[in-house]
């Protein structure tokens, strides 16, 4: 009864996190979508990929369920999940996302919590490990990406939020004044 619980909370979780990561491209240029936005070149695009290729090797690969979608041998990765390059479009890397979706689903759908996986390229002696490790583990990697995105489109022009229900006009005053209070909180905490 807990298992199917705690499945049941974990992916729903998963899912609505996928949803937020994918609003974060709403209403954006191609440009916006895909320029870096860090120094090391963080951007909103390649995170979905990366994401998308998170889980196409954890619900896929760890499992014995290899993904549909081509994915280059995982000791081969350098990197390139983490932007869009010239000849990708956003339609394709979403695309790639929400496929993966549905592989991922089916995976985590059929299996136990107790599944036994394999992860290669964790540590010994952690690379022996189950549905319900790699369940939390992608959901941490999911928030975490999310959480970067929603920072990254604050940047852009000061959207943020988990869903567009939930969204509320930004008030350029209000938030300067905001900003201003916490930055005289922060000099006068360093004098």
């Amino acid at each position: 009864m807990i298992d199917d619980f705690a499945k049941d909370n974990l992916h729903g979780r998963l899912r609505r996190d996928r949803q937020a990561l994918l609003w974060k491209l709403d209403d954006l240029s191609d440009y916006d979508a895909r320029r870096p936005l860090t120094a090391t070149g963080t951007n909103l695009l390649g995170l979905v990929k990366h994401v998308a290729t998170v889980e196409a090797r954890y619900f896929g690969e760890v499992f014995d369920r290899p993904s549909p979608e081509p994915l280059c041998r995982w000791q081969d990765s350098d990197g390139s999940d983490q932007w869009a390059a010239e000849d990708e479009s956003r339609e394709e890397i979403v695309g790639f996302y929400r496929r993966t979706w549905e592989h991922a689903d089916a995976t985590i759908d059929k299996l136990p919590l107790d599944a036994p996986g394999h992860v290669p390229w964790w540590p010994e002696p952690y690379t022996h490990t189950n549905l319900f490790a790699v369940l939390v583990h992608v959901l941490g990697e999911t928030i975490r990406h999310t959480g970067q995105a929603d920072i990254l489109r604050e940047g852009i022009d000061g959207r943020t939020g988990l869903r567009a229900e939930q969204e509320r006009p930004i008030d350029e005053e209000a938030r300067a004044a905001h900003r201003a209070k916490i930055e005289r909180a922060a000099r006068s905490a360093t004098r």
